[in-house]
This record gives structure tokens, sequence and C-alpha cells, in this order.
């Protein structure tokens, strides 16, 4: 009878362990890898309709995430290949970014071991930043002379945006107590919920302080904690920013190239901006090749 049982249980979990895995549902599995990622809320967006479209795609071929190999990611690439926006194909950087994100997915439900190692084939092209120069970040500026809230507000964001060279969900996720006025330092939360402790350049703190004392006070909802807010007194959103600075971003070239071409090293640059990787600070702190000529001459011993 013993012996009968303990042979009952040794089959029973042979059969368990031998079992097919339980099915994933993809679209489960696509809300599930977006509420727990650390993935920035643009990029959370991004993602979510590269996998919206994905599980469109193995839908149609009665397919599920599980069933993913070399041979189905490359046939999704070949999909997305021929796929198009308007008249244009995908660009290379949006073909990346959609296999990125199934990727991303497939070793969240399933594992690092999983997930296909399939390089792309044409590698995307390396788009250096403009940044405007410091008589344009002058001109720029000029925009905002005015001494109304809304003119105040807007100059102090563009003088924190170039000061610290933030990113714009950086900026709008910024909460009063973030500045450190008496450390002249302001504390952000980057990509990753990565936080970093910043320098506040004196013209940046003197239009904040301006700007929540004269400013901040008549537009606020008084529940309201954001550092910046709107005319309605709430949180600003980021495609607000986006309209009043026109591109955010090209601050964020301007504050790491002018660093760079004042003598920074590139390792206090990447600390700065929060980039994990040096090679994403050398493409966002493009240097003027005279500047580079200039610091060639002067330094290398067989220069002249």
């Amino acid at each position: 009878m013993y012996c009968t049982c303990k042979k009952d249980l040794f089959a029973r979990r042979t059969r368990a362990h031998n079992a097919e895995p339980r099915p994933v549902h993809t679209q489960i599995a696509i809300n599930r890898f977006l509420k727990n990622s650390q993935l920035a809320a643009s990029t959370q967006r991004s993602y979510r309709g590269d996998l919206e479209e994905f599980a469109k795609w193995l839908e149609a071929r009665g397919s599920t995430i599980q069933d993913i190999d070399v041979r189905a990611l490359s046939d999704y690439t070949a999909h997305l290949g021929r796929a198009r926006t308007g008249q244009r194909r995908l660009s290379p950087g949006t073909l990346a970014r959609k296999i990125a994100a199934v990727r991303s997915l497939l070793r969240a439900e399933l594992g690092a071991s999983r997930v296909p190692d399939l390089p792309l084939q044409s590698r995307r092209r390396r788009h250096l930043p403009t940044a405007p120069n410091l008589a344009e970040v002058k001109k720029l500026l000029e925009r905002f002379k005015g001494d109304d809230p809304l003119s105040i507000r807007n100059r102090a964001l563009f003088e924190l945006v170039y000061s610290a060279g933030l990113r714009t969900h950086e900026v709008t996720g910024l909460q009063v107590q973030d500045v450190d006025f008496a450390q002249g330092t302001i504390h952000v939360t980057g990509k990753g919920q990565k936080d970093r402790v910043l320098p506040l350049g004196d013209i940046a703190r003197e239009s904040l302080t301006r700007y929540l004392q004269e400013s901040r006070p008549k537009l606020i909802d008084s529940s309201e904690s954001a550092l910046f807010v709107s005319n309605r007194g709430k949180r600003l959103d980021t495609s607000t920013l986006r309209k009043l600075l026109s591109n955010p971003h090209k601050l964020r070239h301007a504050f790491a190239t002018h660093l760079l071409e004042g003598g920074a090293d590139l390792r206090t640059i990447q600390e700065l901006l929060g980039h994990a990787s040096l090679s994403t600070t050398q493409t966002y702190s493009h240097v003027n090749p005279k500047h580079l000529r200039r610091v060639y001459d002067s330094a290398h011993p067989r220069a002249k």
C-alpha cells in the first residue's frame, strides 16, 4: 500500500514536470510588463503601441509569446520591414524600438534565455543633434521678457532646462521641495526612477526664486505640490512644455555641448545628464570641429 502510494506520487510529479508550461495570455503579459516596468511614461506609451501591434500579429498567426523563437522573431521583423507610416517605410530607429519592446516583454515574461538573439540587418543611422550656440540661446530667451506670471514661469523653465540639462518628463515631475536653494542644487528623478542631484546655476536660481515668489502664488491651486504649474494651477504636462519651449531637448543638447566646449569632461557630463552609457553622452554632446582643432593644437605635442 505504501509503495503504491509512493509510486503514484512519483508519477504525478513526473507528469507535472514534463507537462507543457501554462499558456501566457499575450494581453495580460503586456499589461503586467508595462505595469511593473520602470520605463519613462513616454517610453511606456510607445512600447504599449508597439506591443499591441505585436499581439495582433501573434493572434493572426494563431500563436502566443511562448511560441516566439529566432525564426518567429525574424518573421515579425520582416513584417515590420514591409510596414509603412503614410507613404514611407519605418525608419531604422522606429524598427529597432519596436523589436526592443518585444524583446523586453519576452525577457520579463519568459526569462533572458528565451529571448532570441536576432541582430537587425540595417543599423540605425547616427544623427548628431544640432545644439543652439550661445547667441541663439540668448535669442530664444528674448521671448520671455514679460513681467506677467506666465512669462516669469516660462523664463524660469527655460533657465532651468538649460542650466541643468533636464529631460522633458524630469522637468514636469519636479516638486517644490526638490529645489534646495541653500545648497544650490535640485533633486531630479530620471529614467528608470534613478535619482540624481544637480548643481543649480545662479541665473536659474534667481529665475526660480522670482517665479516662486511672484508668479506661482498667482497660478497655484493650494493643493498642488508641483514646481511648475499651468495657468489653471495644475501640474504642467509634457505636451504644454514642448509648446512653450518649442524643442526642450535642444536646450539639453546645448547644455552638454557648451559644458564640453567649456572644458568639462565627458564622464562629468554623463553624470549630469543621467546617461547609463558614455556613448549616449558622446552623441548628445556634439562639439564644433573648430573647437576640437583648438584643443588638439594646444594639447598634442606633435600638433605644431
